[in-house]
Protein backbone atom coordinates (compact mmCIF):
# COMPACT_ATOMS: atom_id res chain seq x y z
CA UNK A 1 0.00 0.00 0.00
CA UNK A 2 1.29 3.50 -0.88
CA UNK A 3 2.68 5.79 2.56
CA UNK A 4 0.39 7.86 1.73
CA UNK A 5 -2.81 5.63 1.72
CA UNK A 6 -1.45 3.85 4.81
CA UNK A 7 -1.38 6.80 6.52
CA UNK A 8 -4.52 8.17 5.85
CA UNK A 9 -5.99 4.56 6.89
CA UNK A 10 -4.91 5.36 10.18
CA UNK A 11 -5.59 8.26 10.94
CA UNK A 12 -9.28 7.50 9.33
CA UNK A 13 -9.18 4.91 11.57
CA UNK A 14 -8.54 6.90 14.64
CA UNK A 15 -11.12 9.37 13.89
CA UNK A 16 -13.97 6.75 13.04
CA UNK A 17 -13.18 5.33 16.46
CA UNK A 18 -13.41 8.55 18.12
CA UNK A 19 -16.45 9.94 16.74
CA UNK A 20 -17.88 6.60 16.98
CA UNK A 21 -17.12 6.99 20.89
CA UNK A 22 -18.56 10.25 20.98
CA UNK A 23 -21.81 9.06 19.64
CA UNK A 24 -22.04 6.36 22.09
CA UNK A 25 -21.70 8.86 24.95
CA UNK A 26 -24.55 10.89 23.65
CA UNK A 27 -22.30 14.30 23.45
CA UNK A 28 -23.79 15.35 20.23
CA UNK A 29 -22.96 18.17 19.29
CA UNK A 30 -19.15 17.89 20.36
CA UNK A 31 -18.46 21.91 21.87
CA UNK A 32 -15.72 22.39 19.40
CA UNK A 33 -18.61 22.07 16.50
CA UNK A 34 -20.47 24.65 17.54
CA UNK A 35 -17.31 26.83 18.16
CA UNK A 36 -16.12 26.25 14.49
CA UNK A 37 -19.66 26.85 12.98
CA UNK A 38 -19.84 29.92 14.52
CA UNK A 39 -16.60 31.30 14.16
CA UNK A 40 -16.65 30.36 10.39
CA UNK A 41 -20.24 32.36 10.02
CA UNK A 42 -18.54 35.23 12.21
CA UNK A 43 -15.40 35.34 9.71
CA UNK A 44 -17.54 34.91 6.92
CA UNK A 45 -14.52 36.09 4.29
CA UNK A 46 -15.16 38.03 1.55
CA UNK A 47 -17.84 38.42 -0.75
CA UNK A 48 -17.16 36.13 -3.51
CA UNK A 49 -16.47 32.89 -0.93
CA UNK A 50 -19.97 31.73 -0.61
CA UNK A 51 -20.56 31.15 -4.40
CA UNK A 52 -16.91 29.69 -4.70
CA UNK A 53 -18.00 27.24 -1.56
CA UNK A 54 -21.16 26.39 -3.53
CA UNK A 55 -19.49 25.83 -6.23
CA UNK A 56 -16.79 23.79 -4.73
CA UNK A 57 -19.58 21.37 -2.47
CA UNK A 58 -21.32 20.59 -5.92
CA UNK A 59 -18.04 18.48 -7.02
CA UNK A 60 -19.21 16.21 -3.99
CA UNK A 61 -22.78 16.12 -5.25
CA UNK A 62 -24.77 13.06 -6.45
CA UNK A 63 -25.11 14.48 -10.11
CA UNK A 64 -21.51 15.21 -10.36
CA UNK A 65 -19.74 12.35 -8.74
CA UNK A 66 -22.46 10.03 -10.96
CA UNK A 67 -20.98 11.78 -13.88
CA UNK A 68 -17.50 11.52 -12.79
CA UNK A 69 -17.59 7.55 -12.16
CA UNK A 70 -19.68 6.91 -15.24
CA UNK A 71 -17.30 8.69 -17.78
CA UNK A 72 -13.86 7.30 -15.72
CA UNK A 73 -15.57 4.10 -15.84
CA UNK A 74 -16.36 4.12 -19.57
CA UNK A 75 -12.28 5.82 -20.49
CA UNK A 76 -11.19 2.80 -18.27
CA UNK A 77 -13.23 0.62 -19.89
CA UNK A 78 -12.08 1.48 -23.13
CA UNK A 79 -8.71 1.47 -22.40
CA UNK A 80 -8.98 -1.99 -21.25
CA UNK A 81 -8.97 -1.86 -17.86
CA UNK A 82 -12.25 -3.67 -16.77
CA UNK A 83 -11.19 -4.68 -13.12
CA UNK A 84 -10.64 -0.85 -12.08
CA UNK A 85 -13.51 0.00 -14.18
CA UNK A 86 -15.61 -2.81 -12.25
CA UNK A 87 -14.26 -2.13 -8.96
CA UNK A 88 -14.89 1.72 -9.25
CA UNK A 89 -18.50 1.55 -10.03
CA UNK A 90 -18.79 -1.22 -7.04
CA UNK A 91 -17.01 1.26 -4.43
CA UNK A 92 -19.13 4.00 -5.53
CA UNK A 93 -22.69 2.14 -5.46
CA UNK A 94 -21.91 0.34 -2.12
CA UNK A 95 -20.21 3.37 -0.94
CA UNK A 96 -23.60 5.24 -1.36
CA UNK A 97 -25.93 2.70 -0.21
CA UNK A 98 -23.70 2.43 3.18
CA UNK A 99 -24.03 5.92 4.22
CA UNK A 100 -27.64 6.11 3.12
CA UNK A 101 -27.87 3.33 5.93
CA UNK A 102 -25.85 5.50 8.63
CA UNK A 103 -27.79 8.15 7.97
CA UNK A 104 -30.93 6.81 8.79
CA UNK A 105 -29.54 5.08 11.67
CA UNK A 106 -28.10 7.90 13.50
CA UNK A 107 -31.07 10.50 12.10
CA UNK A 108 -28.44 13.68 13.52
CA UNK A 109 -30.06 17.38 12.84
CA UNK A 110 -29.07 19.90 10.78
CA UNK A 111 -27.36 22.66 12.57
CA UNK A 112 -29.51 25.21 13.54
CA UNK A 113 -27.09 27.76 14.97
CA UNK A 114 -26.70 29.54 11.18
CA UNK A 115 -28.31 30.09 8.18
CA UNK A 116 -27.77 27.34 5.84
CA UNK A 117 -26.10 28.92 2.52
CA UNK A 118 -27.01 25.46 0.50
CA UNK A 119 -30.16 23.42 -0.30
CA UNK A 120 -30.10 20.14 2.16
CA UNK A 121 -32.11 17.57 2.68
CA UNK A 122 -32.09 14.03 4.78
CA UNK A 123 -30.04 13.64 7.93
CA UNK A 124 -26.71 15.47 9.00
CA UNK A 125 -24.58 12.00 9.97
CA UNK A 126 -22.14 11.38 8.23
CA UNK A 127 -21.72 14.17 5.58
CA UNK A 128 -23.02 12.79 2.46
CA UNK A 129 -20.74 15.54 -0.11
CA UNK A 130 -17.44 14.36 2.22
CA UNK A 131 -17.91 10.82 2.35
CA UNK A 132 -18.87 10.19 -1.33
CA UNK A 133 -16.08 12.19 -2.72
CA UNK A 134 -14.15 10.51 -0.54
CA UNK A 135 -15.25 7.11 -1.55
CA UNK A 136 -14.95 8.17 -5.24
CA UNK A 137 -12.00 10.56 -6.00
CA UNK A 138 -10.14 8.59 -3.02
CA UNK A 139 -11.00 5.22 -5.20
CA UNK A 140 -10.38 6.65 -8.65
CA UNK A 141 -7.06 7.88 -7.89
CA UNK A 142 -6.18 4.96 -5.87
CA UNK A 143 -7.48 2.47 -8.70
CA UNK A 144 -6.00 4.49 -11.37
CA UNK A 145 -2.02 4.13 -9.55
CA UNK A 146 -2.66 0.52 -10.33
CA UNK A 147 -2.36 1.20 -13.72
CA UNK A 148 -0.21 4.43 -14.01
CA UNK A 149 3.93 3.28 -14.26
CA UNK A 150 4.59 6.59 -13.25
CA UNK A 151 5.24 7.19 -9.32
CA UNK A 152 5.23 10.90 -10.23
CA UNK A 153 1.49 10.98 -11.76
CA UNK A 154 0.02 8.60 -9.24
CA UNK A 155 2.01 10.75 -6.23
CA UNK A 156 -0.21 13.45 -8.43
CA UNK A 157 -3.24 11.98 -8.44
CA UNK A 158 -3.62 10.93 -5.14
CA UNK A 159 -2.65 14.45 -3.82
CA UNK A 160 -4.72 16.04 -6.10
CA UNK A 161 -7.95 13.67 -5.12
CA UNK A 162 -6.57 14.50 -1.28
CA UNK A 163 -6.98 18.31 -2.11
CA UNK A 164 -10.42 18.30 -3.64
CA UNK A 165 -11.64 15.70 -0.99
CA UNK A 166 -10.92 18.30 1.59
CA UNK A 167 -12.08 21.46 -0.29
CA UNK A 168 -15.63 19.60 -0.73
CA UNK A 169 -15.99 18.58 2.95
CA UNK A 170 -15.24 22.25 4.26
CA UNK A 171 -17.42 23.86 1.95
CA UNK A 172 -19.93 21.76 3.68
CA UNK A 173 -19.01 23.65 7.22
CA UNK A 174 -18.57 26.81 5.84
CA UNK A 175 -21.97 26.89 4.26
CA UNK A 176 -23.56 25.96 7.75
CA UNK A 177 -25.18 22.77 6.37
CA UNK A 178 -22.87 20.22 8.77
CA UNK A 179 -21.50 20.03 11.83
CA UNK A 180 -17.47 19.48 11.69
CA UNK A 181 -17.63 16.23 13.08
CA UNK A 182 -20.35 14.71 10.38
CA UNK A 183 -17.58 16.04 7.54
CA UNK A 184 -14.63 14.14 9.49
CA UNK A 185 -16.80 11.30 9.97
CA UNK A 186 -17.68 11.17 6.30
CA UNK A 187 -13.54 11.91 5.53
CA UNK A 188 -12.66 8.73 7.88
CA UNK A 189 -15.76 6.24 6.40
CA UNK A 190 -15.00 7.86 2.68
CA UNK A 191 -10.76 6.86 3.53
CA UNK A 192 -11.46 3.37 4.64
CA UNK A 193 -13.86 2.61 2.16
CA UNK A 194 -11.50 4.05 -0.18
CA UNK A 195 -8.65 1.53 0.79
CA UNK A 196 -10.68 -1.71 1.24
CA UNK A 197 -11.76 -1.41 -2.03
CA UNK A 198 -8.29 -0.37 -3.43
CA UNK A 199 -6.71 -3.67 -1.66
CA UNK A 200 -9.02 -5.79 -3.07
CA UNK A 201 -8.55 -4.69 -6.28
CA UNK A 202 -5.31 -5.11 -6.14
CA UNK A 203 -5.46 -8.83 -4.55
CA UNK A 204 -7.81 -9.55 -7.97
CA UNK A 205 -5.30 -8.34 -9.75
CA UNK A 206 -2.36 -10.07 -8.39
CA UNK A 207 -4.49 -13.16 -8.06
CA UNK A 208 -5.84 -13.49 -12.37
CA UNK A 209 -1.96 -12.46 -13.18
CA UNK A 210 -0.69 -15.62 -11.57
Amino acid sequence: MPPVMAGAGVGAAAVALLLLAGLAVDRWPFGWDRAILLGLRAWHGPDWLPDAARDVTALGSGTVLTIVVVGVAGLLLALGHRLAALALIAAALTGSWAVALLKLHVARARPTIVAHWAVVNHQSFPSGHATSSAVIYLTLAALAGQVTPSRGARAYLMGAAILLVGAIGISRVYLGVHWPSDVLAGWSFGTLWAIGWWRATAAMRRSLAR
